[in-house]
């Protein structure tokens, strides 16, 4: 019967400790207090704020068009210890060429004629359609570009997202430079080269 109540009474002491230390942890965190003025707290406060700022200056710059990061010559050296990496392409590609079609006025399925089918749609930003890009190549060089879409009644408002590469920069940026060799044709005033073996 004394083992019982030294068990219990140990049980009760140990619970009591545990919601001290849980209600001294909340007052210590903050969680308790209703606001706090002290110039530490405003300083912090102003430090979030200007986080926030920092991250919309962020989006206004991924909206700007595609940014490219090169990979510098000490992650060259050091990718030879590592192993195989394929290149990673998500999102949607939207070239110059693509974006130039768009005019402001389009309907929604005119848009999604010449862009495709937006990557993002917000239920609750249906007047927002958001097509995002990111290619991560095996060695290390990162391309991302974004272009936004404003809906307004159901035609084009505005769209962010300029500067973007041409089809034909995009395919050299996967398969790399060209290796074959253009020919031009000759001026249409000029004579027919035979293809017949001459004697």
């Amino acid at each position: 019967m004394h083992d019982k109540q030294s068990v219990f009474s140990r049980f009760h002491v140990r619970a009591a400790c545990a919601a001290g230390l849980a209600v001294a942890t909340l007052a210590l965190s903050g969680c308790a207090s209703f606001r706090d003025t002290s110039p530490l707290a405003v300083a912090a406060r102003q430090e979030a704020d200007m986080r926030e700022a920092e991250k919309a200056k962020g989006a206004a710059t991924a909206n700007a068009g595609a940014q490219t990061t090169k990979v510098t010559r000490l992650q060259k050296f050091l990718w030879v210890f590592t192993p195989y990496r394929p290149d990673v392409q998500q999102g949607n590609f939207v070239s110059q060429e693509m974006i130039e079609q768009v005019k402001v006025g389009q309907t929604r399925e005119q848009i999604m004629f010449i862009l495709g089918t937006p990557l993002l749609t917000d239920m609750f930003h249906k007047d927002r359609w958001d097509y995002p890009f990111y290619l991560a190549r095996g060695n290390g060089e990162l391309t991302t570009s974004r272009v936004t879409l404003y809906f307004k009644d159901d035609k084009l408002e505005r769209f962010d997202g300029g500067n973007l590469p041409s089809e034909r920069e995009y395919i050299a940026r996967i398969a790399g430079p060209s290796k074959v060799k253009v020919q031009v044709a000759p001026p249409a005033d000029a004579p027919p080269k035979s293809t017949l073996p001459q004697k």
